[in-house]
């Protein structure tokens, strides 16, 4: 009897979890959970980060954080390398960390189709926006989270990645933050104004701030694009957010500035900020990648990233 009554229990608690989710163990704390997902047929996965202690009964705002290409998931929660778990910790918003298309075991080496970039994920037309949907709604199946309130942001392929978001799926985020990853799409037309903020070094040698792929963007060039300049890539969002140049400077210290331009249509927004070094490196981040240039310090990428979000929120549109 005691033995029925065991596995009674053990059923009920699997049934319990939510459809889709990984059979894992709960993670430890300052962890994300790992969740399987299906989409278009095959396996995909997300990172689940949400604080411990955060309001059940209050809808919280989701962060949608997209890895460079030949990243994954779990890299782009590695604390040490963007802290973006520990700023939703600190800030009460939950974060996710999409796996972008691979072919390789648990999601490694993958890419996002972010239009000219990146990629398996381009070349085979992968829908990354679709996927995107998919996991906001998976998500809100298991947290409260508030709809009005879901931002993007990623690195690199990642940053390419977010800016799609925005030309194609602006009734999903609200604004979006992209970092050493300039606009890779061929046409563009959001459904309304999307503020967007651009952070980018001088010095990147992958995605060459005044154009084009750098020394360092990939070993088979084909893979990649012709990347848009950051200049290029604010002007276009300025045209379509109608906002009235000139930019103004809103932050100048040593080794970094940020302007914004204003007066943009029903409260949207364009932000850049530059580091003068950090190469291709996400600012403020405590480690990077074997080889690879020492992330500038002059600018905290996760703090600059969520004021934006919050001033955008709180800007009446």
């Amino acid at each position: 009897m005691l033995l029925f009554r065991i596995l009674l229990l053990a059923l009920a608690v699997m049934l319990a979890l939510p459809a889709g989710a990984a059979r894992r163990n709960a993670p430890a704390a300052g962890e994300a959970q790992v969740i399987e997902l299906a989409h278009e047929g095959s396996n995909r996965r997300y990172a689940l980060y949400v604080p411990p202690g955060l309001d059940a009964t209050q809808a919280a705002p989701l962060v949608l954080a997209f890895h460079g290409g030949g990243g994954h998931a779990e890299f782009m929660a590695d604390d040490a390398r963007y802290g973006l778990i520990r700023k939703a910790g600190q800030a009460g918003f939950v974060v996710a960390f999409p796996n972008g298309y691979s072919r390789f075991p648990r999601g490694r080496l993958a890419t996002w189709n972010a239009g000219g970039c990146c990629g398996e994920a381009r070349d085979r037309g992968s829908d990354d926006v679709g996927f995107t949907r998919a996991v906001v709604a998976d998500i809100a199946r298991r947290v409260s989270i508030d709809r009005q309130r879901v931002f993007a942001t990623g690195m690199s392929n990642g940053g390419m990645m977010a800016y799609r978001l925005a030309c194609e799926a602006s009734d999903l985020v609200r604004a979006v933050a992209a970092v050493a990853g300039t606009e890779a799409m061929a046409e563009c037309h959001p459904g309304r104004p999307v503020p967007v903020l651009h952070i980018h070094a001088r010095n990147d040698t992958h995605v060459l701030f005044e154009g084009g792929a750098g020394p360092d963007a990939f070993r088979d060039t084909s893979k990649v694009m012709d990347f848009v300049s950051v200049p290029e890539t604010v002007d276009r969002w300025v045209r379509r957010n109608a906002c009235q140049p000139p930019a103004r400077r809103t932050l100048e210290r040593q080794g970094a500035w940020c302007e914004r331009y204003p007066g943009c249509r029903d409260g949207s927004m364009v932000q850049l900020c530059v580091t003068e070094s950090g190469g291709h490196s996400w600012p403020g981040a405590e480690k990077v990648r074997r080889g690879k240039q020492g992330a500038s310090q002059a600018l905290d990428a996760n703090d600059t990233i969520w004021d934006f979000f919050v001033e955008v929120y709180r800007t009446p549109r």
